[in-house]
């Protein structure tokens, strides 16, 4: 058993630290209160490489292991929580479109999705259809060389800022899961509509809605087989949930660092707060569960590298990384006292963002499902 990182990964870990610390941290709320998108920013992760961990270097990415993305999406939330969602985003992304798209789609978007001129969203999720992905409602005609698309989609990340979507809909209304295709559609074609939501957290990330009416995409624009496209992507959330958890995972570590050094550094009653133990123990507790998600995440992404089954261990993650992560940054705004409530620190948004992700990506009991699916066997899941 090697816990150990190589040499190039513990350079790019500390590359991305300094990054995270010098030109994210200190601009993370900004967005958050101006309500905008810092698009320079998710070019500047292009620049270093960060979008195309998981594209082939024939696309432009470097082919990375799985491993190495996830020290991304742990170091890059430690700087900004809602910038990680590019490593995450393109990497679910960037294995849908290199293991199943045509090579001319692939042409097409991987080598600006790795240098970041371009972003792009999966659209999944309805107003129906969450947890029970499979029952989409959005249709997609076949009709000459071209499919017709209609339907809504509902809390799309990046729907207001998203040059174009992975869009799954149903080319067999009578097949459930077996009758789910998928498409590059560019969010400038005729008859994409996106609007935004006015949302508790990850504001920067534009989530919202994305209306389809007759909306013509080219046959080419079809990803894989038809009537394949839910299993495409099923594979593909076990990756981003080890992400997910390691994203919140970061964020929740750089509060703790925080507030480290808050209680050795703030006296009461003629000490420092770190000396009462009422408020070390909770840091120790913290610290510790996010260690545990921290290496189950990195244990699922070794495993994913090395082509094994690891569902149940991104399920496990995507269960209880934001769980833990958001309750070691409300703890860390307790112990940091009045001032960490207002908007002036970090806490409260990173607390606001984090739970998003207790809801995107599968919720607790869906994973627990998952879970138990695994363990027990599929005979006995309930549905």
């Amino acid at each position: 058993m090697n816990f150990s990182f190589s040499d190039e990964q513990e350079y790019f870990r500390a590359m991305l630290r300094e990054f995270s610390q010098s030109e994210l941290l200190p601009h993370y709320t900004k967005w958050d209160r101006e309500n905008t998108h810092p698009r320079h920013l998710w070019k500047k992760l292009g620049e270093l490489g960060v979008n195309g961990l998981r594209i082939p270097e024939a696309f432009g990415g470097s082919g990375a292991e799985c491993v190495t993305t996830g020290i991304a999406a742990e170091e890059i939330g430690r700087g900004d929580f809602n910038l990680t969602y590019g490593v995450m985003l393109n990497a679910l992304i960037s294995e849908i479109l290199t293991n199943h798209a045509t090579d001319q789609l692939k042409r097409t978007w991987l080598p600006e999705i790795a240098n970041g001129n371009k972003i792009m969203g999966i659209a999944i999720t309805e107003p129906a259809a969450g947890t029970d992905a499979a029952g989409i409602r959005s249709t997609a005609v076949h009709k000459g060389d071209k499919y017709i698309l209609n339907g809504e989609k509902s809390g799309i990340s990046v729907a207001t800022i998203g040059d174009a979507f992975i869009v799954f809909a149903k080319t067999d209304l009578n097949s459930g899961s077996k009758g789910i295709s998928a498409f590059v559609v560019p969010a400038d074609l005729p008859g994409v509509e996106c609007k935004g939501y006015e949302d508790m957290g990850n504001v920067p990330i534009g989530r919202g809605s994305i209306y389809l009416t007759d909306v013509e995409v080219p046959e080419e624009n079809l990803i894989g087989l038809e009537n394949n496209g839910f299993f495409q992507v099923m594979n593909g959330f076990d990756l981003s949930r080890l992400l997910i958890g390691l994203q919140c995972a970061g964020a929740a570590f750089q509060s703790l660092d925080e507030t480290i050094e808050h209680v050795k550094t703030r006296h009461a009653f003629g000490k420092p707060l770190a000396k009462n133990q009422g408020v070390s123990f909770p840091i120790v507790t913290h610290y510790t569960q996010l260690e545990l998600i921290k290496w189950q995440a990195y244990r699922g992404l070794w495993l994913r590298d090395k082509n094994k089954k690891h569902s149940k261990e991104a399920s496990s993650v995507k269960w209880l990384g934001p769980k833990y992560a958001q309750e070691a940054i409300h703890e860390c705004m307790l112990l940091n006292g009045h001032y960490a409530y207002t908007k002036e620190m970090p806490l409260e948004q990173r607390l606001r963002d984090v739970i998003g992700l207790e809801i995107g990506d599968g919720t607790a009991q869906a994973n627990q499902m998952v879970i138990a699916r695994e363990l027990i066997g599929k005979e006995f899941k309930p549905y």
